[in-house]
């Protein structure tokens, strides 16, 4: 992160703006702290658990909106520090909530720096899903492991070799949107920023009009395509180089969730022709665009959306809550829990129907484990639990109940924009007092570790050897 400081630092030099002296010195701070503690901690080699592992991956993300939040604190964008770490939050999270407005009159230096957040926030999400979080039992993600030819225990070649493939992906994936949003029109700054975010399905845009602002269809319809491709699990573009590893539809988290963002998509498009006489086809291309844009967690806007119809609302709404597939950078509940939950429900009915029936529940070719039936099952519940106490807190600091309910569930599902006149997607969260900023960013971080990682670290037990 020290590094990266210093892309903005030269953006700001080039357009000789005071920032870049902000960006030096959060660059030189941190870069300092970081080698004293490496230099301090050398040859060190701790007996890892699960323990720290939970402890690890949370501190790590709460360091690292600290140090996010120091250049848009110090810089000359007026915001508290409650804003400034909300944002390097939501950027770090890949949520796409924003405290700051005026996007267009920004400095180039900091609208690089949220694009950035969010694009270091995007692998880092990709490396922990699939890396970390199966290790701890945690992320109810072990169906979605590297296959390896290498049957031997060598487990570091393993990882390493999917490392190195998910980061070529990512950063392949961004490049080829690099090159198709300068080619559709975009300028270089325009087109690297929103390349960086929709690779994330991040959603931070240089304008406050978001996509809205370039009017173009076709940048509509490449966006929406990469939107899809960044929400589909990376160890399938990984598999896609290797032989006879290339099986697409092997995962049934991918059929569900294209034919979810279809058949939702269509339906939005039908009822603004029917309710607002919108031409079909103008209609299907917006309706994709936004409707993908909220199921993928990304959050941007080509229009305001909650004016189409209460029938449109309805359908972002439960869009909201659904997310991309596991193992990519989309957040929400995702498409293998949907998957897994319906199939625990199904197989609850027949044995209601037949009880001495044997029934198997069988995920692709792989059969579900106890094991992740329970974890999917405390997901759940912690999920919704969580977002009905968010709700009364957030109404306790003085929020509407639409405004509260739908920025609880925007951070926990890492969407971006809510719901209403206040945090709607023709607004933002800058009118929110400091203690909601504060409660959601925490929600935030509960939505992108997957709510167990931090919420286990609260029990006393864990800390009892």
């Amino acid at each position: 992160m020290a590094f990266a400081m210093l892309i903005p630092a030269v953006v700001d030099i080039a357009d000789q703006n005071e920032d870049w002296r902000i960006f030096v010195g959060s660059s030189f701070l941190v870069g300092m702290v970081a080698a004293l503690v490496a230099v301090a901690t050398r040859g060190e080699r701790p007996v890892f658990t699960q323990k720290l592992g939970f402890l690890l991956v949370t501190t790590v993300w709460i360091v690292a909106t600290v140090i996010g939040s120091l250049p848009l604190y110090f810089s000359s964008v007026n915001v508290t520090y409650a804003g400034a770490f909300f944002e390097s939050m939501s950027g770090l999270t890949t949520t796409g909530s924003t405290v700051i407005s005026g996007l267009d009159a920004l400095p180039r230096g900091i609208l690089m720096w949220r694009s950035l957040l969010q694009w270091l926030g995007g692998i880092g999400i990709i490396g922990m899903v699939l890396l970390i979080l199966p290790s701890l039992s945690a992320g109810g993600l072990a169906l979605f492991h590297m296959e390896s030819s290498d049957k031997s225990d060598k487990v570091l070649p393993r990882v390493n070799q999917l490392t190195g493939g998910l980061i070529a992906a990512y950063v392949t994936l961004t490049l080829l949107c690099f090159i198709v949003y300068t080619s559709l029109g975009m300028s270089f700054f325009d087109a690297m920023n929103h390349a960086m975010t929709t690779l994330s399905t991040a959603g931070y845009s240089t304008h406050d009009a978001s996509m809205g602002y370039f009017d173009d269809n076709r940048i509509l319809l490449a966006a929406t395509v990469f939107m899809i491709l960044a929400a589909l699990p990376f160890v399938v573009y990984v598999r896609a180089f290797l032989p006879r590893r290339f099986q697409l539809w092997r995962d049934p988290q991918i059929i569900v969730f294209l034919v979810i963002c279809l058949v939702l998509s269509f339906s939005i498009a039908v009822t603004r022709r029917i309710i607002n006489d919108t031409p079909f086809g103008e209609a299907l291309i917006s309706s994709t665009f936004n409707l993908v844009s909220i199921i993928t967690t990304t959050g941007y806007a080509s229009e305001d959306y909650t004016l189409w119809s209460n029938a449109a609302i309805g359908i972002f709404f439960l869009a909201s809550f659904l997310g991309g597939c596991a193992g990519s950078t989309a957040g929400g509940i995702k498409a293998n829990r949907l998957v897994i939950l319906f199939l625990v429900v199904r197989a609850s009915f027949r044995r209601l129907i037949r009880p001495h029936a044997i029934v198997r529940l069988k995920y692709g070719n792989d059969e579900i484990s106890a094991q992740t039936i329970q974890t999917v099952t405390i997901f759940f519940f912690l999920f919704f639990g969580s977002l009905l106490m968010g709700t009364v807190f957030l109404t306790i600091f003085g929020l509407d109940l639409i405004t509260a309910f739908s920025g609880t569930l925007t951070a926990l599902a890492n969407v971006g924009p809510g719901f209403g006149q206040v945090i709607g997607p023709a607004g933002n969260f800058a009118t929110l007092p400091d203690s909601a900023l504060w409660l959601l960013s925490g929600a935030m971080l509960l939505g992108r570790l997957e709510l167990v990682t931090v919420l286990i670290l609260l029990f006393p037990s864990v800390w009892v050897d």
